[in-house]
């Protein structure tokens, strides 16, 4: 695949990495720009990820480079292909492809003969202590490490129990092959850290072809280097690591000893190993949300969420099924910028994203929710006919629809008041209202059962409708409505923030943590009312339900007989308020 085009009229984006990338093209020492997105295939993407995707493939559109997808499965306990098939799903549902599709896992032979290499080197060596021994010898931030009673071992003995090792001879655990780096180094990332473990579990790429699986430290950096990355851009929990990075990118030197690639050009592979420079940025911190995989995994398995895909995660999945775009995902990566500093970004500037993307593209159609019968007394009880609205009020190009309106209507409930409160501009009794492209109606009684109102009985002025001598009338409330005769009844799901706490991963500061904060009006399902033209979109169309808010037609339960809705966010940011804002 040749490297991305560069669009010419793309906006020019002014962050740190960018800035390294042009003097690194401009000095000439890169001729291409390479990039690559990482993700390991132990759970689903979030939005955390879409930030990191937005930059890597970024880059690399921009300057017209390329960049990879590779799986780093290095962990085969905790990985599964369908990790691997929804991963590549939403890299192309955001509007991404790669140059190549690769897996740590093909590299598998060549991480094994650098491993042989640092052995041969004398910085490696098998050590026999458990993983607490390890811990115990490792030392602290403010005392070095002791080092471990087998790290003398000779390169002859090392290089026989490493390969013994890999013939299966041993118990899972019971060694590991460490680089030999600093114990009192003041990085406790290079006291000698494990390069391989024993783990006797099939790869879902390469079955029971291995018994030792590489360290991520050790993979990582040498994917890069063998795929020929020049600028590996990753998240700051890795600014320690990155001596460590480097280390095992200069002590292999896979560009001064190419033959250790000999595994892969065998296979027709032909490459051009570089030596890559690691890059940190601010990981992606959204309050009322967590985003540790540990803990979106014990969501879904402990059933406080329906899946992957609820509408409520901050997975991609679940942020598509809730009717978040892709282009909205993009703005918000780009207002959120990339640089040095952590942060804590605010929800809402997740939500306004979204917004203002729909606002702009999404059509608009009439839906009422919490159903309240209206009669237009001075109407025929057979009156029926068919009116045209816009589709979309600032984008004439989008044409029109037919909505049909009828005697009697559904409109909201809440667009009627008996005993209005102060500033309430909507219908009451014996006030007046403009319904929505037909005239202003007046109340004239109401239907009760008890206390409840069951029915809104209103007079149409005739004079104020379309061509009439009075449409200038005016009056201070406009309603919507639809036509009860016409009208489908839909499934609305009302979902919203999963917890109802800013910070809700609290466990560390004494707090009962997450699962404590769960919103428990983040999902609601009501039987509401639609206009047929909303009732027989496809499925993932966004619209807005005019004054109602913007909803995605459900991606997976849908159709025309059932409509199911999703709302995506509401037309104004109600959490504004209840934090005082």
């Amino acid at each position: 695949m040749t490297a991305l085009a560069v669009d010419p009229n793309a906006p020019v984006r002014q962050d740190f990495i960018r800035n390294i990338v042009r003097d690194d093209l401009q000095s000439g020492k890169h001729a291409e720009i390479h990039t690559r997105f990482p993700p390991e295939p132990n759970g689903y993407l979030h939005i955390g990820h879409a930030k990191s995707l937005c930059l890597n493939f970024g880059v690399a559109e921009e300057f017209g480079g390329t960049c990879n997808l590779r799986f780093d499965d290095t962990n085969p306990a905790k990985e599964d292909p369908e990790y691997v098939e929804a991963i590549k799903e939403d890299v192309r549902w955001l509007g991404f492809d790669w140059h190549e599709l690769r897996h740590a896992s093909d590299y598998f032979e060549v991480f094994y003969l650098c491993a042989e290499k640092l052995v041969q080197d004398g910085v490696a060596y098998v050590c026999d202590l458990s993983a607490e021994e390890v811990r115990a010898y490792r030392g602290t931030l403010t005392e070095p490490g002791r080092p471990s009673p087998f790290r003398d071992r000779s390169v002859a003995e090392n290089l026989d129990l490493f390969r013994r090792m890999r013939a299966g001879e041993f118990a899972d655990g019971s060694r590991t092959l460490r680089a030999k780096i600093d114990m009192a180094s003041g990085n406790i990332n290079l006291r000698d850290p494990a390069i391989y473990r024993i783990k006797k579990i099939a790869h879902q790429n390469t079955g029971d072809a291995w018994c030792i699986y590489p360290m991520y430290d050790y993979a990582h950096c040498l994917s890069d280097a063998i795929e020929g990355i020049t600028h590996s851009l990753c998240t700051l929990e890795f600014e320690d690591h990155r001596p460590l990075y480097d280390w095992f990118v200069d002590q292999v030197g896979l560009t001064a000893n190419p033959q250790l690639l000999a595994p892969l050009s065998a296979q027709g592979w032909h490459l051009e190993a570089a030596k890559p420079r690691q890059i940190e940025f601010s990981r992606l911190n959204i309050n009322y949300t967590v985003m540790s995989k540990r803990k979106l995994i014990a969501l879904v398995q402990e059933k406080h969420v329906d899946g992957w895909d609820d509408p409520r995660m901050p997975t991609l999945q679940g942020l598509r099924r809730r009717g978040y775009t892709p282009s909205s995902l993009r703005l918000f990566a780009d207002r959120v910028g990339i640089s040095k500093q952590n942060s804590l970004t605010d929800f809402s500037l997740l939500e306004q994203a979204l917004r203002d993307d729909l606002d702009a593209h999404a059509e608009r159609r009439m839906a009422v929710i919490d159903p309240l019968k209206l009669v237009v007394r001075n109407l025929p009880e057979q009156h029926e006919e068919t009116l045209r609205f816009a589709n979309h009020p600032k984008d004439p190009s989008r044409g029109e629809r037919e909505v049909p309106f009828s005697r009697e209507l559904w409109i909201e409930r809440e667009d009627f008041m008996e005993v209005p409160p102060k500033g309430f501009h909507r219908l009451v009794p014996g006030g007046e209202v403009r319904l929505r492209g037909i005239g202003i109606v007046r109340c004239v009684e109401l239907v009760k059962d008890g206390d409840r109102v069951m029915e809104v009985h209103v007079e149409l002025d005739p004079d104020t409708r379309p061509g009439g001598s009075a449409t200038d009338r005016k009056v201070k409330g406009t309603i919507h409505w639809v036509s009860a005769r016409h009208a489908v009844p839909a499934e609305i799901r009302l979902y919203d923030r999963l917890f109802n706490v800013p910070t809700p991963d609290d466990e560390d500061d004494g707090g009962p943590g997450y699962r404590a904060h769960i919103n428990p009006e983040s999902k609601r399902f009501v039987t509401g009312f639609v206009e047929p033209a909303a009732a027989h979109c496809p499925n993932e169309l966004n619209m807005q339900f005019e004054r109602v808010g913007y909803f995605v037609a459900d991606r997976r339960d849908h159709q025309p007989a059932h409509p199911v809705f999703n709302r995506c966010v509401s037309l104004r940011d109600t959490w504004a308020k209840q934090a005082g804002k």
